[in-house]
């Protein structure tokens, strides 16, 4: 169980597809939110040494969170809200899609 939790009051649940399984979201968070929620420490890892990153400001200072979105590669999880239907890769070697 992730100690990581999130507050789901007047908020409307939302799906989004994480290296092709479904995760829960709740309308108004962002992916790294929902990824952490979802009990994923860390989704993405290090080009140069292959290290797992984790999240670690929140504010898209340390590129920790970077994910493939939509199609889109390196989208900062942190700094992108969810959407119904989102389709989400994490980097690998992150513990997701290898």
């Amino acid at each position: 169980m992730s100690a990581f939790r999130r507050s789901t009051t007047g908020r409307a649940a939302v799906s989004i597809q994480v290296d092709g399984a479904a995760v829960q979201a709740v309308e108004g968070e962002t992916v790294a939110t929902a990824l952490l929620a979802s009990g994923r420490p860390a989704f993405a890892a290090s080009g140069k040494t292959g290290n797992r990153l984790a999240p670690w400001c929140l504010m898209g200072v340390c590129f920790g969170c970077l994910c493939e979105v939509d199609g889109r590669a390196q989208v900062q999880a942190c700094l992108t809200p969810v959407r119904d239907g989102m389709a989400v890769r994490t980097r690998p070697g992150a513990g997701g899609a290898e």
